[in-house]
């Protein structure tokens, strides 16, 4: 069994004062951890199901969604990360990229740009390089692609983990990793093939 403090392969890690933000002080290991969040975006997902016209090209939304996905578990759920991370933009950049990002979809979406799966994967893409959150931001953006292609597009989810667990190394993940990695190349080629697009 892992440590809490024991990272998958592409996780962020937590700086000590985020890590006092657990709302569960009894919380040893990194198995139970999961088992929370996932509770947690269990409730998070039922939450989001029960919107029916929800605009979720707000910052409004993506911060009350990270909430409801997490904020059983961190205290800091659906609050910008203060902290520099080895991932994202400087934190003061953050509500100015996704402002951006927000802006940039819509037009994708009004003007039909790209594919809607395509434009799942590009806002996912952004929405993790950004980095909006101290943790869950994968989840959270994977979450957000898919309410963007249901609740705005009228398209079926993405089959992100193809029957796999993304959150456990395997090679689903390896292969999600590595399509994310060439996507801050500015290559899309494997993260539209791991769509599906």
């Amino acid at each position: 069994m892992t440590g809490l403090m024991d990272n998958p392969e592409g996780a962020t890690p937590l700086d000590a004062d985020e890590m006092l933000g657990l709302l569960h002080k009894h919380v040893s290991t990194r198995g139970e951890l999961d088992q929370l969040e996932q509770a947690n975006i269990t409730e998070g997902l039922q939450w989001l199901n029960k919107q029916k016209a929800p605009t979720v090209l707000t910052e409004g939304f993506v911060c009350a969604l990270h909430k409801r996905l997490f904020s059983k578990v961190w205290q800091w759920a659906g609050s910008f990360r203060q902290t520099e991370k080895n991932i994202g933009v400087d934190p003061i950049q953050i509500a100015i990229q996704l402002r951006q990002l927000l802006d940039d979809t819509q037009y994708w979406v009004q003007n039909e740009t790209y594919s809607p799966k395509e434009i799942g994967a590009r806002f996912h893409h952004r929405l993790v390089y950004i980095h909006l959150f101290p943790n869950g931001n994968g989840r959270h953006a994977r979450i957000m692609a898919d309410a963007i292609l249901t609740k705005l597009m009228g398209h079926a989810p993405i089959d992100w983990s193809g029957g796999h667990s993304l959150e456990t190394m395997n090679a689903r993940r390896r292969q999600y990793i590595t399509a994310l990695r060439s996507a801050d190349a500015h290559d899309f080629a494997l993260l539209l093939a791991f769509v599906g697009a």
